[in-house]
Order: structure tokens, then C-alpha cells, then sequence
């Protein structure tokens, strides 16, 4: 056959945490890989009675269409959930989709037309850089320090560059270096957003699961014109497999939102949206998450812990110590490769992500992605210990 497939073809490549992911599968490997939610921890008995409740009192309604914008009760609990990071807002804000990664597909099409420029952290969160892909851009990353996006640099794109169309972040635990903005950085941000008149795609999948300190107000809390949207997501704190996410916003950038979620799926599931509706109204969701984070909590400290054990002291060989989320991020000497220390590691049967893949124009290839938030601690503490290993072999 000789297809002709869409220019935007030439633009994508296989997820690499995806093909890790299909390595980690391997019932030996100790895996540091993917960014997912520990499967013991879903709460599995009380989805059989929510489930079987649901169909028994709403199956028609439940198993039918319904409005593309999502259920409504649900759509209520999530913008009341919002005040707690100082967003003040109603039903009629929210768009349930299907995963916050369907959002981030959603601002490409909305907002990238080919050779437009999307600003984002250097580095970024893989699934919003092959989101973007697709339509084309110029992608410019802006540098961060343990504070988040440095401002100076960013203003400087601004007012240099041409076509900037929007800037997308991870302001809560980044994915992939676990850091946190500043309050500070986060009103400079949109102070920024207001004198360019740019969109902000505020990613936050992480948010909830803080384990020291007080949670900071989300960047849209600082919005006064409407230019910042904010993606949510249930796949950390409840069920990946539900894929249940949110983008809210106001006005107009909703509206596009909604139209192209119309155009893409007609809506997200009815059943899953009205399933998770129930658990929020007979169980104690807050209690869940509490659970949740004391788990991952523990989890960090081992892992931690045995890096600052197993790992070589070396110069150039840094970490970071984040406060929640589900990683840590880890910069080798300049001369290491971390794709070819996942060689050796995988030889070791540990896996991890090599950080290449989070630069949207490439290098930095000595830097890697580590995962506490899947593994038991005495798998985290040997997998470390080996990868340690692995790394003093490569020195």
C-alpha cells in the first residue's frame, strides 16, 4: 500500500514511557518508570457497591448520552473542591474529559496553529509535549530554578519573539522534576499572561497530594481576566482507569473547549462520571486522598533515603527532594548518558525514564525520572541500591 497519511504524522513517535512501560511489565523488574498510582491502594470493594447502586437507581440515565459538558452533580462537587486553592467557581466553569491528557490535546487544537510557539518549563511533562506535537509548533522552553519558571528569561521571549499563542505549566510537583512554584512566581506568571494577552494552560494532576506544608493557591486563583485554564485530574487520587479529568475556565476559552470535546468523543463516560459522583456522596474522598499521601509519603522517604545511601558522592550528581506528586528528578555528571545507564539498570532489572525525553528540543541527556509512588519500599530500596550499582559501574 502507498497511503498518503496527514502531515502531522510526521510529527509523532511512540510515547517512550509508554515502551518502557511495556518492559516494566515484566514481573522481575523493579520499576521506576511510569507515573503510576500504587493498584493496591484503589478502592476496589466500596467501586462494587457504588457501582451496582448506580445501576440500580440511575442505570437508564447512567448507560444513556448525556450533555457534553458532563454531569452535573459531579461537575458541582469539582468546582467546590476548587475553593481550596483559592478558585472560586460553579458547575457551569467545568468540562469533565475524558483524563487531563485529553485537555492537553484540546489546547493544541484550540490554541497551535503549525510554526506558533508554545512556551513551556525546561523540562516538561512528556504527554503535553507529544500533545502539542501534533499540530506543529515551535516549542521554547524557559529555564527553572527550585522556585519554577524563571521570570526574567520568560519576559525576555516575550517581548522578543514572534507567534507565542500560549504557556503551559505544572506549577504543583512538576512532572518530571517534583519542584513547586513560588506564590511569588505564580502572580508573576499571570502578570506576564495579562501585558502579552496569552493564554495559560495550568496542568495540576498533583496538587492534592502534598505531604509537608500548606497547599499554595493555584495559578488561576491570580486570574482576573479569564486567560487561565486549569486541568484536573482524578487518575492520581482515585482511578486512572476511570479516565476522568476537568478543564475549567471561563467565557470563551471554555466554549472552544467544549466544542472541540464535541467534535473528538461527544462526551466522557456517563457511567464513570456518575460512579465517581456516588463514591464522592457515600464515601469520604478527602479521607481516601489523606491515605494516599501518607503512603506515598513513606515511599518518598525510602527512596530518598536510599539514594543518599547507594547513590556514589559524586560531583555533578544531584537530586531533588520534593514535597509531594509521585517523582523525583535526577541530574548525573555532564558526561553520563542516562539512556545508556538504563541499559545497565535494565541488565540489573530496574527501570527508569531517561530525561531527554522531557526536553522538547532536545539534550540534557544525563538526567532521568524516578518513580516512588508504585513500587513497596523494600522493592524501592533494592531497585535504588542496584541502580546505584548500575552508576558506579558507568563512573
Amino acid at each position: 500500500m502507498n497511503i498518503q497519511f496527514a502531515d502531522r504524522m510526521n510529527n509523532l513517535q511512540a510515547s517512550e514511557i509508554r515502551e518502557l512501560l511495556k518492559l516494566a511489565e515484566r514481573p522481575e523488574i523493579i520499576s521506576f518508570a511510569g507515573g503510576l498510582p500504587a493498584p493496591e491502594l484503589f478502592p476496589v470493594e466500596a467501586m462494587k457497591v457504588v457501582g451496582v447502586k448506580v445501576l440500580e437507581e440511575q442505570g437508564m440515565q447512567a448507560l444513556q448520552y448525556s450533555a457534553t459538558e458532563g454531569y452535573g452533580p459531579l461537575r458541582e462537587k469539582i468546582a467546590a473542591r476548587m475553593a481550596a486553592i483559592g478558585v472560586n467557581a460553579t458547575a457551569d466553569n467545568v468540562l469533565i474529559t475524558s483524563g487531563s491528557q485529553q485537555g492537553l490535546d484540546f489546547a493544541g487544537k484550540v490554541f497551535l496553529n503549525e510554526g506558533d510557539i508554545v512556551i513551556t518549563e525546561r523540562p516538561s511533562y512528556l504527554g503535553a509535549i507529544m500533545a502539542f506535537k501534533a499540530y506543529s509548533p515551535e516549542f521554547v522552553d524557559i529555564a527553572m530554578d527550585d522556585d519554577g519558571m524563571d521570570m526574567a528569561e520568560l519576559e525576555r521571549v516575550l517581548t522578543t519573539r514572534d507567534r507565542v499563542k500560549m504557556i503551559y505549566v505544572i506549577p504543583d510537583f512538576q512532572n518530571p522534576t517534583g519542584k513547586t512554584w513560588s506564590v511569588e512566581r505564580r502572580k508573576q506568571l499571570v502578570e506576564l499572561a495579562n501585558r502579552f494577552d496569552l493564554p495559560i494552560v495550568e496542568d495540576n494532576p498533583y496538587g492534592e497530594l502534598r505531604f509537608e506544608g500548606q497547599r499554595p493557591p493555584a495559578v488561576k486563583s491570580f486570574d482576573t481576566q479569564g486567560r487561565v485554564l486549569f486541568l484536573g485530574t482524578f487518575s492520581k487520587t482515585f482511578c486512572p482507569g476511570m479516565r476522568l479529568g476537568w478543564t475549567l475556565g471561563e467565557g470563551e476559552l471554555l466554549n472552544k473547549f467544549v466544542l472541540v470535546k464535541q467534535g473528538a468523543d461527544l462526551q466522557t463516560s456517563s457511567l464513570g462520571q456518575r460512579e465517581l459522583n456516588q463514591f464522592m456522596e457515600d464515601y469520604d474522598l478527602d479521607e481516601h486522598i489523606a491515605t494516599i499521601r501518607e503512603v506515598y509519603r513513606s515511599r518518598r522517604d525510602v527512596m530518598l533515603t536510599a539514594m543518599e545511601t547507594y547513590f556514589p558522592k559524586v560531583e555533578g550528581l544531584t537530586f531533588t527532594y520534593p514535597n509531594g506528586g509521585l517523582f523525583t528528578w535526577v541530574e548525573l555528571p555532564a558526561h553520563m548518558n542516562a539512556r545508556e545507564l538504563f541499559k545497565r539498570a535494565l541488565e540489573k532489572e530496574v527501570a527508569f525514564v531517561p530525561g531527554g525525553s522531557f526536553y522538547p528540543n532536545g539534550g540534557y541527556e544525563n538526567t532521568l525520572r524516578l518513580n516512588y509512588s508504585n513500587m513497596p519500599e523494600e522493592k524501592i530500596k533494592e531497585g535504588i541500591k542496584r541502580l546505584g550499582e548500575a552508576i558506579q559501574e558507568m563512573m
